[in-house]
């Protein structure tokens, strides 16, 4: 199922590349804890002119050159700036600290994602995990950020808005 509604985005995005600005108010998170490695990857795919918009006012803007040769010294920080007002996750109620391990760009034009990885240590059991995503409900009325979580072989898939941007799942 969850990899029908993953399908079904990425058909939608790709439809939506000759249109002038994605149409779509998304973001997507993708959060993975494995059991044998003790590992808690996080990913977050953006679109690039939503970064832009809510970092530097101007979705256009090449200032912060986000994954390019040119890339801004202080476009991560400036990142994690706004991700820390919007976005959290809690692993049995400790809030993880958010530490880019890696970022790319994916697609063209105003389709352009930028996805941005983390990755954390988790040796203690998964008891709860709490994720907030509110990212660019400060920007959009219309913005919709769909989370999905998977914990060993389970997967759980969640919707969130301006209305309710946080939700607790126990294991």
């Amino acid at each position: 199922m969850i990899m029908l509604r993953l399908f079904v985005f990425i058909i939608l995005c790709w439809t939506t590349n000759s249109l002038k600005a994605h149409p779509l108010k998304l973001s997507l998170c993708e959060i993975e804890y494995s059991s044998k490695k003790q590992k808690l990857t996080i990913n977050l795919k953006l679109f690039l002119t939503d970064v832009n918009e809510a970092i530097v006012f101007d979705p256009n803007s090449n200032e912060l050159a986000f994954c390019q040769p040119n890339e801004s010294a202080k476009a991560n920080q400036l990142l994690l700036n706004y991700l820390n007002r919007f976005f959290y996750v809690k692993v049995n109620n400790t809030l993880v600290e958010l530490k880019i391990k890696n970022k790319n760009l994916k697609g063209e034009g105003d389709n352009t994602a930028l996805w941005v990885y983390f990755e954390y240590n988790q040796s203690t059991p998964l008891k709860s995990l709490e994720v907030k995503n509110a990212v660019f409900t400060d920007l959009f009325f219309d913005q919709n950020n769909i989370v999905y979580v998977h914990v060993d072989e389970k997967s759980k898939s969640l919707m969130l808005d301006k209305k309710k941007s946080v939700h607790e799942l126990k294991f």
